[in-house]
């Protein structure tokens, strides 16, 4: 399991661009308590920059009006936050029973001995990133990967490398 607990400063300040400040804007009417827009302004930050920085945090914490160490909370109780950069395709495999049982070992296998990276790993070249995550909640089509949010069920090895060799 990668380290959670050490966020990294970009050393340059963030803030929302004007499609997600509208959004921020769009969406925090809808709660009564603002601190509840945590969750959302953590993703829209991660859209925007590809993971959360310190100074995202800071940002999220200040524009919500609430500690950063709430919003820091947040971001590293869930596994779907990045908290530090990842590659171009970031591959997500199930870690569960279910996915286990039906072969994810060999997936994860490939990815260190093959691709080079391990569990909270990136490429040099920032092409791949790679974590293990808990239930992707496809349990009965599993092993399941997930590239950037997509999912790919039944994923065998061979299906794995057909996939990966698809990615530019």
């Amino acid at each position: 399991m990668s380290d959670r607990s050490q966020l990294i400063s970009t050393g340059e300040s963030f803030a929302f661009d004007a499609e997600r400040d509208a959004e921020f804007e769009r969406l925090v009417v809808r709660y009564p308590i603002r601190e509840s827009m945590i969750m959302p302004a953590l993703w829209m930050a991660q859209e925007q920059a590809g993971w959360i920085s310190a100074e995202a945090i800071e940002y999220i914490a200040d524009r919500i009006g609430t500690f950063p160490a709430k919003v820091l909370e947040l971001a590293t109780f869930y596994t779907m936050y990045q908290l530090k950069p990842v590659g171009r395709y970031h591959i997500c495999v199930c870690r569960t029973l279910s996915c286990w049982l039906r072969g994810k070992q060999d997936i994860v296998d490939y990815l260190a001995d093959e691709i080079g990276i391990k569990p909270g790993e990136m490429t040099e070249d920032g092409k791949f990133s790679f974590e293990e995550v808990e239930c992707l909640g496809h349990c009965g089509t599993a092993p399941v990967v997930q590239i950037n949010g997509e999912f790919h069920e039944e994923m065998d090895l061979k299906k794995f490398k057909a996939l990966l060799a698809t990615l530019t």
